[in-house]
């Protein structure tokens, strides 16, 4: 059900902005609706989802009027912080967004647009499960605006999904991708690698599958065991072996070459598009660190420096919002140190890369020895921009250390 949510100084019931922090016209305006159910719970998640049986009162039929009720109050607490914009990107995630009836997607979608509006060529974002995908489902989708589907499917060899517990198999995955590109919307595949047992042969099956079926985008992330998950547990008891780093170094460096080949480029350290319209503009303005709203249990919001979370599980979230108040459970605005940190790690991630200039003078001064450990890109670095080789991507956290200590 998710980890512990951040400390932070409470947030008022009525979800009022602090003193100062104010809505900037100029930046863009994300928003993120979460969620929370799945059939199963998978033994690598840390998400904040529920299975049925971990609902305890909530219900999943009224959840899409409850989450109305939230942008209802956010309209509100923005148009008390300067005023509305129209949101650029619109994201479904979860959990498994598409265990809702999509017309409940449409009308949350729907509250988005008479309460903000949305951008004419905004790019809206549903994620699904394989098997959750039909030609019915993806023909409403696309019907309610939906503009992208990104469709989990982790491998294409049977013993890798058993071992992460997921439930489709990999049949389900053409068929999935087949119905949403009749309705004309770009797909993008989410891939795991480093899962237990799993093979270099096994994962550059699933990245010749993946590439089979033609997708605009492709994500790969390394598997993290998160403590207090199921196979968190398996491995402690030594049931499944532990994932190997090595082996995952050598996992992404054949997902990076056989991407490229394929004319695949990276913009982000796990993500790869064909086309630089076809890159994930949400998922860019968290690097960026642009402005969203995160409606939904446990779902977390940036605005003007500003962070915070709501409460985790849905009827928790629900209760709050029946009694007119916000879910907002705790926020916090952190210190030029935390943000300079925050920015270092994030925009060095990505492409485009950090600008040198942003850099403090000793985060300058390490410059240079990255260039020599070819961790960043020397003719890039000399022209005033820090972006992360191949090998940089790899160690990615130690660039970061370099350019902050």
């Amino acid at each position: 059900m998710g980890a512990a949510l951040p400390l932070g100084e409470a947030a008022p019931v009525d979800g009022r902005m602090p003193d100062g922090v104010r809505v900037h016209p100029n930046v863009d305006f994300g928003v993120y609706l979460h969620v929370p159910f799945c059939s199963v719970r998978c033994g690598y998640c840390d998400f904040n989802t529920y299975t049925a049986d971990e609902l305890r009162g909530a219900r999943r039929d009224q959840y899409a009027d409850t989450l109305i009720d939230e942008i209802g109050l956010a309209r509100g607490v923005l148009e008390a912080a300067g005023g509305l914009r129209a949101a650029q990107t619109v994201f479904f995630g979860g959990g498994t967004p598409t265990l809702l009836p999509p017309e409940d997607l449409a009308r949350m979608l729907d509250a988005v647009r008479d309460n903000f509006g949305i951008a004419d060529d905004a790019e809206i974002t549903v994620e699904a499960n394989p098997d959750t995908v039909t030609e019915r489902v993806a023909g409403s989708l696309a019907a309610a605006g939906i503009t992208r589907v990104s469709i989990g499917m982790q491998s294409s060899v049977p013993h890798v999904l058993e071992a992460l517990d997921r439930t489709h198999s990999p049949e389900n995955i053409a068929t999935a991708v087949a119905a949403v590109k009749a309705q004309g919307l770009d797909v993008s595949l989410d891939l795991i690698y480093g899962a237990p047992g799993e093979s270099l042969d096994d994962w550059r099956q699933s990245l010749d599958t993946a590439l089979s079926h033609d997708p605009d985008h492709l994500s790969a992330y390394a598997l993290i065991i998160e403590d207090g998950t199921k196979l968190a547990r398996q491995i402690r008891r030594g049931e499944r072996p532990a994932p190997d780093d090595d082996l995952q170094a050598d996992m992404y460096e054949l997902a990076d070459e056989v991407l490229e080949s394929a004319g695949y480029s990276w913009y982000e350290v796990s993500n790869w598009a064909r086309k630089e319209s076809q890159r994930s503009r949400h998922n860019l303005a968290y690097w960026r660190g642009t402005d969203w709203w995160g409606f939904g249990p446990g779902a977390h919001s940036h605005l003007d420096g500003l962070r915070w979370w709501n409460v985790k599980h849905p009827a928790a979230y629900a209760a709050r919002l029946a009694d007119g108040s916000s879910p907002a459970a705790g926020r916090e605005q952190p210190d030029a140190d935390a943000r300079y940190l925050e920015r270092v790690l994030l925009q060095s991630r990505i492409r485009e890369g950090l600008p040198v200039a942003d850099l403090s003078p000793s985060g300058r001064l390490g410059v240079a020895s990255l260039i020599a450990d070819q961790l960043i890109e020397a003719d890039t670095a000399i022209k005033g921009r820090i972006v992360l080789t191949r090998r940089g991507r790899l160690l990615a956290d130690a660039v970061v250390r370099s350019l902050t200590e």
